[in-house]
């Protein structure tokens, strides 16, 4: 579940531009501030995957989850502020998804 769900956290807005990813107007979000949670995004999915499937630095996983989480929270909460039900709605699961990587990393499932 990791690994799928880390491709799918990172898979989405670093295979587009920033300008596709989100419908904004540049006074809103600079796009330098984009292009860095697009690069959080791909580090934490790397930090999920890179760790289990070759076994090594396996502590990084439950902190690359929570960075995650804490992404995710904030895109909720903006997609929410802005209306954007659809998109609140998808990033709230994947929040909730990497809540349950970390919690099941940090206790009962630990490497």
């Amino acid at each position: 579940m990791d690994h799928l769900c880390a491709v799918r956290l990172a898979g989405v807005r670093t295979t587009r531009s920033p300008e596709a990813s989100v419908n904004v107007t540049p006074e809103e979000i600079p796009p330098g501030l984009i292009k860095t949670i697009g690069l959080l995004e791909l580090l934490a999915a790397i930090g999920l995957i890179l760790p289990a499937a070759v076994d090594i630095a396996t502590d990084l996983v439950p902190p690359a989850a929570s960075g995650l989480a804490l992404t995710m929270f904030g895109a909720a909460i903006t997609h929410s502020r802005r209306g954007e039900a659809q998109s609140a709605v998808v990033t709230a699961v994947l929040l909730a998804l990497s809540v349950l990587m970390a919690y099941g990393r940090f206790g009962p499932h630990a490497f």
